[in-house]
């Protein structure tokens, strides 16, 4: 069971802004190089997304709209139902960061990783992390003005500019690049990886540094987290059986529902932490500790689920039978470590 570097640099520069946090000048520029990485990063990722993956895999669309409908229907659904362990078990701001984790897009690069592994359908993993990442920029923010209103952290008529300027605008400007930047990015792939952890490490020291000179970490006890932890194990429990038996009843085969079970019952940190610092403000910092939890216990757990999938005798089974259009088995060398997406 995988403990995640990445994870444990995210705790470290936590860590440090609890010592060292930004303050007034310091907390200022913080922001705003905060603002910038925010726009680079889904530049970035407008620069990846191949049009033409994203255009065959709708070949696929029965799938796509299950994981698209685990994402942002179910895992919603499951979120208000935790409204009911407040306060019993959960704090209001952490009950709040539970929610948006739960409005967050699913995952590209571990989806793909934990489907080769598990011998599924990895250009379904593919195009339904694209397609959860792409729809998420707008569907994201329009689920948590619904769902957590002002009482949510401050999301109103401003943030909802600052989502298209920072995170929409960037994105289709890599978009519309991509013709002339794809290979530039294709060559460099390592070293802007680097960047993207880079901006979301700068993005999470200013969220927790504003959070510590507000002293809203008072309001975290460790009874509280445990009792976080607990509500989302048996959220990321539900989600895996669901996401693994409903594909099973609507007719799925054994790739495609690997594919499903990955891509339909994770949540992105690389999109969530970004979103959450304009959502948020000085809030953001509890907004995220859920996501931060969920991201490291889904990659433990779906690490063992794959190595046990790659072993079930149907995997030899369905490697002899030749996939139907739009779903043809592909696997790309991955890594299932360092991974924020």
């Amino acid at each position: 069971m995988p403990i995640d570097p990445y994870v444990l640099l995210l705790l470290g520069t936590v860590g440090l802004a609890a010592l060292l946090p930004a303050r007034d000048t310091a907390a200022d520029v913080a922001s705003g190089a905060s603002t910038a990485a925010i726009a680079f990063l889904f530049f970035l990722y407008g620069a990846r997304l191949s049009t033409r993956e994203a255009v065959d895999g709708l070949r696929h669309w029965r799938l796509h709209v299950t994981v698209l409908a685990c994402t942002f229907l179910i895992f919603p659904v499951l979120g208000l139902a935790a409204r009911g362990l407040v306060p019993v078990l959960l704090s209001h701001p952490l009950y709040q960061g539970l929610l948006f984790l739960t409005l967050v897009p699913s995952t590209i690069q571990s989806s793909i990783a934990f489907t080769s592994i598990a011998r599924g359908n990895v250009p379904a993993a593919i195009c339904a992390g694209s397609f959860s990442s792409l729809i998420g920029i707008v569907l994201t923010p329009l689920l948590a003005a619904a769902l957590l209103g002002g009482d949510g952290g401050g999301f109103s008529a401003d943030s909802a500019v600052k989502i298209v300027l920072q995170l929409l605008v960037p994105f289709l400007a890599g978009q519309l690049l991509r013709r002339w930047i794809g290979s530039f990015i294709t060559r460099h792939k390592k070293i802007l990886g680097l960047v993207d952890r880079g901006s979301i490490l700068l993005v999470v020291y200013t969220a927790f540094s504003e959070g510590m000179v507000r002293g809203i970490w008072h309001q975290v006890s460790a009874a509280r987290l445990a009792g976080l932890l607990a509500v989302e194990a048996v959220l990321l429990a539900v989600m895996l059986l669901l996401t693994w038996y409903g594909a099973k009843a609507l007719g799925f085969g054994r790739g495609d529902r690997i594919a499903i079970q990955f891509a339909g019952s994770k949540k992105s940190l690389a999109s969530g932490l970004p979103m959450a610092s304009v959502l948020f403000g000085a809030h953001a910092s509890l907004a995220v500790l859920p996501l931060m939890l969920f991201h490291q216990m889904q990659l433990m757990v779906c690490a063992v689920i794959a190595k046990r999938r790659a072993h079930d005798p149907q995997a030899q089974e369905a490697d002899a039978v030749p996939p139907t259009a739009g779903t043809a088995r592909a696997r790309p060398a991955v890594r299932t470590g360092n991974s924020a997406g």
